[in-house]
């Protein structure tokens, strides 16, 4: 089971791909898709999701395309990944509990708490202006 599922990688690499180019103009689908090697069909279905989500605004015309709707150090990964799985749980014990019959009594409860809390925080922690950062790097 992979906690971030493809297409939310792929959402990712995307965001971070228009992150590097902040305030240098938009991209088309067309360039995200060739240079992030994501299918032309899915990579305009995520770009739609991200914009739903307001992460990314798009321009028409002959110059338009995508870019991000708000500096990448205001966008958190946590909000990313949301916006394209939904939210990340380990089990459904850390989602309150309504969704587990045995939360009272269940010695895991505590410890799955704990990782679902680190996980988010590790998460939100991270903008797409970090991510960015490792790529000019690298």
């Amino acid at each position: 089971m992979d906690v971030i599922r493809r297409n939310t990688d792929y959402a990712l690499r995307i965001m971070v791909n228009l992150a590097s180019n902040y305030m240098k103009g938009s991209k088309t689908s067309r360039q995200l898709s060739q240079e992030e090697e994501v299918s032309g069909q899915l990579t305009s279905k995520l770009l739609q999701t991200l914009k739903r989500a307001g992460f990314v605004k798009s321009t028409m015309g002959a110059k338009g395309g995508f870019e991000l709707a708000k500096p990448p150090s205001e966008i958190a990964m946590l909000e990313v990944v949301a916006a394209v799985q939904g939210q990340i749980t380990l089990n459904r014990c850390v989602l309150g509990k309504d969704k587990c019959p045995r939360q009272g009594s269940c010695p895991m409860t505590a410890k799955l708490n704990s990782l679902q809390q680190t996980i988010e925080a590790s998460l939100r922690d991270v903008s797409m202006e970090d991510l960015a950062e490792l790529v000019i790097e690298n």
